[in-house]
This record gives C-alpha cells, structure tokens and sequence, in this order.
C-alpha cells in the first residue's frame, strides 16, 4: 500500500517541525518559536493551523481558552513523503539518478559514503 503524500509548503514544514518538537502548542507558541526566522502575523499561524487541520495533519484540544495544537503526521513520514516527491520530480522516479546526482553535486564525508555503503547492503538483504 503506498503511504499517503504530503505536499507541504515551508511554513506548513517549519509548524510541523515546532509540534513534533513540543507537542500541545498554543498558536502563541508556534508563532513566537517562528517568529525570529520569519516575519510572521499571529494570525497567519493561527490560519494556517486551522488549514493544516482541515488537511488532517494537526489537530487541537482545548484548555481553558486556548487551543493546544499536536501533529498527526509522524516526522519520519513526512520525511519519506517529500523524499519520495522530490526523486519522482527531479529524476522521473529513478532512484539512481537522485542519488548520482546528490553523490557528484555536493560535497560527501568518507562517514557519508560509510553510512550510505549499510544501507544499501540492508537493502540488499531485504531484496532477496
């Protein structure tokens, strides 16, 4: 079954990044924990959570008078969503294209390689 696909824009990634931080949020909290990096209105928070709740990433409970936000959508699926996009958009889905793209566009440690060379016999294992 293919897991389902997160379009997200950077706002909606930096507020879920803030939840997955510090679950049960107040809008005040997310906001002054963005506001440093972004010149952000109180109130483009407190709408874009109620989208993000809308699209069943957050979602909200009330104490006293104040809404306590929490994310729905685990990091780790996230992270495989957008990855999973960028690689069917930038590389027309092949895998190896993206990463001898990433191995010969940037820089990459001898740990990096290390790292990449056990996942691969991982893969390799799970393959067969």
């Amino acid at each position: 079954m293919k897991s389902p696909s997160h379009r997200l824009g950077d706002l909606q990634l930096r507020i879920l990044q803030s939840l997955w931080d510090r679950p049960d949020s107040s809008v005040a909290e997310v906001h002054a924990e963005l506001k440093p990096e972004r010149d952000l209105a109180y109130t483009t928070v407190a709408t874009m959570l109620r989208k993000m709740e809308t699209r069943g990433l957050v979602t909200h409970r009330e104490e006293g008078r104040s809404f306590l936000y929490r994310a729905l959508v685990a990091a780790e699926e996230v992270s495989r969503s957008v990855g999973q996009h960028l690689v069917d958009r930038l590389s027309a889905g092949s895998l190896t294209e993206a990463v001898s793209h990433l191995l010969t566009s940037r820089e990459v440690s001898r740990d990096e390689l290390d790292q990449l060379e056990k996942l691969i016999k991982e893969a390799k294992r799970r393959a067969q």
